[in-house]
């Protein structure tokens, strides 16, 4: 059968099949697929001229610059066509010329492609790369399928013939749209049906060239690792699209035009005979509307549609699971402080004026068990941990803990998994030198259940998970990885995996990564790919300021003053933080750190209350400093505010959400509000003024519904602002009077809720 004749053929079964298909938003008809998904339309070209998109219309604007190359990769064999062999532990690899210093696994700087080198004589030897775009292949088959209620899937499935060591080759596009949400998400496979040893570079899953729109990141970029959201708008802001990817850590890239892939410089994957490799996917999501004067800004669809609909896509589509696990905030940790010298005795105490404070969660960070690794009490610190489990939570309070993926020479995951460790095994430093175990081998399985069994015997309920060593590859034997640069997605791939298992198997517990288990130390930021699978994820850097005088101070003698100012820049940075990651949920991010620290009178009731309310812009995690230092009124203003904080959460679940279109943007200067409101209107508004700006000022709320009547009460101030119509609470606001660096927190009730006043 000819190819014309293949696609006339094919055009009219999917013509068929999406007649029956209710919803179905994919059409083909001819060599042209039409992907519609509200006001987002792509338009694919598939025919014996290849694959490739001539369309991305958002609204009635045209996205694209010109036709795609759709997906690009470079394939090449290995010269002697073996698998890449492994390293085994009597392997003298240290005796090898060898790139990476010990100091620089610790404390990364940039992502130098050499640290992959593999020194060995038997090294695999890769020839004969070939770069192939989509837009060249021929002949390729589509199918529509409806894999599940509100889904329309495209698959486009080439067959490679040449050159001849590809041959066998296939790959398959597929393209995803789902109903209410313009949304369309794509990811590849490839497999490897024939007999050639092959390893991919170079991936770019959407390889596609946006119009001159103007980019602006909606999640943070840190140390070199790109963010994995970001907006490319129209001039005028009317229209664009949000680009977002769902690769881990430093591996994505999203190009200045809007292609998304992998960083040619950290990814490759090694094929064996009768392998597949599947791609993390990636999606733009559009938005459209005009952009509204507000009383005090301007109201932008793009934050309109963040604060919204896409919000409910990552959530409903994507999977956040920070969106199901239990949460127990306000919560006080003892790292930023204490940092490992914790016992017994002391968690006691920590333990009882927590409590008083009116925390709900007490973290023990590093140094609670043995060799400050593995998951075993430290004996002489914590004779009877069970003991001091049940001590703290008598308190009221719910009980975390620290783990890494380190193990002592003698730890139980040795004993039971001697071949666990990753190979070359650097060591991460001298104070704690034990072993790095992988997360591309089936120790992830141990790992998870060893943690469980922890977190249940001790009746924890929250477990962070920090450090590892994955960023350097991996090369043991009966490990999942072949090269040392496939090792990195394949490790990252491994602790995601873990954390899927660890909410499967323990929905009860709260699991936490931090960026230094991630990628390394100085860390990467939050992405989508971690907070689909962790209910928390600590975000960089770690700058808990004001928290521990002697460090940060360098030992010389400070005013109170000089303690304060450092307090109030901490919520300043938090607050930077985590606007700068508002395109992904912040309720599921933890910043060190609201410095629960007092010198000479430093922390004031004024300084509390900015820290609750920066806090408030995602959920109150995590707390840390000397609780000792705190004055009886600090302890009891602490948990004042924290009981108001919890109201608010169980009446309206304030923690989840953020609203911040049509208000200035944050500023420690001017003021700055954002709401917490659910989709009636109630709920919570945080008000902060800076160190100027006027006395008095008119703060709008554009979240209410303007159809429905509010009580306005401050929480903070005691002020009762009236009861308003949403009109005059979006037209005109409530006058608020604060002193430099005030603040107070709203609560908004529908009158029908709150009864008679």
């Amino acid at each position: 059968m000819l190819a014309s004749e293949r696609v006339r053929t094919l055009t009219i079964a999917l013509l068929a099949l999406a007649a029956v298909l209710p919803g179905a938003e994919i059409s083909v008809t001819g060599s042209r697929a039409v992907l519609r998904s509200g006001a987002l339309e792509r338009r694919i070209e598939i025919g014996p001229a290849g694959v490739r998109t001539t369309s991305i219309m958002m609204a009635g604007w045209e996205m694209l610059a010109a036709p795609a190359r759709e997906f690009s990769v470079a394939i090449a064999r290995e010269e002697s066509n073996r698998k890449p062999p492994a390293l085994r532990p009597e392997d003298s690899w240290e005796k090898l010329d060898f790139t990476v210093t010990l100091r620089s696994t610790w404390r990364a700087e940039g992502f130098d492609a050499a640290r992959y080198n593999d020194p060995r004589p038997n090294a695999p030897k890769w020839v004969g790369t070939v770069s192939l775009e989509a837009s060249t292949w021929g002949q390729p088959e589509a199918v529509v399928t409806r894999p599940k209620p509100g889904v329309t899937r495209l698959t486009v499935r080439t067959r490679l013939a040449k050159p001849p060591a590809l041959e066998g080759v296939s790959i398959d596009l597929y393209y995803e749209v789902y109903e209410g949400h313009p949304a369309i998400r794509k990811w590849a496979e490839i497999r490897n049906g024939g007999s050639t040893w092959l390893k991919l570079e170079r991936m770019v899953i959407d390889d596609l060239q946006l119009a001159a729109l103007t980019r602006k990141p909606l999640a943070a970029a840190m140390f070199g690792v790109q963010p994995s959201v970001v907006a490319f708008e129209i001039p005028g802001s009317r229209a664009g699209l949000i680009a977002a990817s769902e690769i881990p850590s430093a591996l994505r890239t999203i190009s200045e035009q809007g292609a998304m892939g992998y960083s040619p410089a950290l990814f490759e994957w090694v094929l064996g005979p009768g392998e597949d490799f599947t791609s993390e996917p990636v999606f733009y999501y559009g938005y459209s509307g005009e952009a509204r004067v507000t009383a005090s800004s301007v109201s932008t669809p793009l934050d309109r549609v963040l604060e919204g609909p896409y919000m409910r896509f990552l959530e409903q589509r994507i999977g956040i699971a920070a969106k199901d696990a239990p949460m127990h905030g306000p919560q006080w940790l003892t790292w930023a402080f204490f940092y490992d010298n914790i016992n017994d005795a002391l968690v006691r105490r920590l333990a009882d004026l927590a409590a008083q404070a009116g925390f709900s969660e007490l973290l023990l960070d590093m140094g609670w068990q043995k060799g400050s690794l593995g998951t075993d009490p430290d004996p002489a610190k914590f004779p009877d941990f069970a003991a001091t489990s049940e001590y703290v939570r008598s308190k009221g309070l719910h009980l975390g803990a620290w783990v890494s993926s380190y193990r002592d020479l003698d730890s139980r995951d040795l004993a039971a998994m001697p071949n666990a460790p990753i190979l070359p095994n650097l060591v991460r430093s001298t104070k704690y030198p034990g072993l790095a175990m992988s997360f591309a081998s089936p120790w992830r399985h141990y790992y998870v259940k060893d943690v469980v069994e922890m977190a249940r015997r001790y009746k924890l309920t929250y477990v962070k998970q920090d450090f590892s060593n994955m960023l350097y590859g991996d090369l043991a034997e009966g490990h999942e990885s072949r090269t040392r640069k496939e090792g990195v997605l394949r490790g990252l791939r491994g602790l995601l995996q873990a954390q899927a298992m660890l909410r499967r198997t323990a929905p009860e517990l709260v699991n936490e990564i931090t960026h230094e288990i991630y990628w390394g130390t100085p860390g990467v930021p939050a992405d989508l790919a971690a907070l689909k699978q962790t209910a928390r994820f600590h975000i960089p850097p770690n700058e808990a300021l004001g928290t521990d005088l002697a460090n940060q101070f360098k030992g010389r003698s400070i005013t109170a003053e000089e303690h304060a100012a450092v307090l109030r820049q901490g919520c300043w940075l938090a607050r930077q933080r985590f606007y700068s990651h508002r395109g992904m949920p912040l309720y599921a991010l933890e910043f060190y750190a609201a410095g629960t620290a007092s010198h000479q009178g430093s922390l004031t009731a004024a300084i509390q209350d900015r820290q609750v309310a920066s806090w408030l812009m995602g959920a109150p995690v995590c707390y840390s400093g000397d609780l000792r230092t705190l004055s009886p009124e600090n302890v009891a203003h602490y948990a004042k505010r924290f009981k108001e904080v919890k109201r608010l959460e169980a009446t309206y679940g304030i923690y989840q959400r953020f609203q911040f279109s049509g208000v200035p943007e944050p500023t420690d200067v001017d003021w700055h509000w954002w709401g917490k409101l659910d989709e009636q209107g109630h709920g919570a508004v945080v008000v902060v003024r800076g160190s100027g700006g006027a006395a008095r000022r008119a703060v709008n709320i554009p979240w209410v519904r303007r159809d429905r009547t509010y009580r306005a009460l401050g929480l903070f101030s005691g002020k009762m602002y009236g009861v308003l119509s949403g009109a005059a609470l979006q037209d005109a606001g409530v006058t608020l009077e604060l002193p430099p660096y005030g603040q107070d927190l709203l609560e908004i009730a529908g009158v029908e809720r709150s009864g008679t006043l």
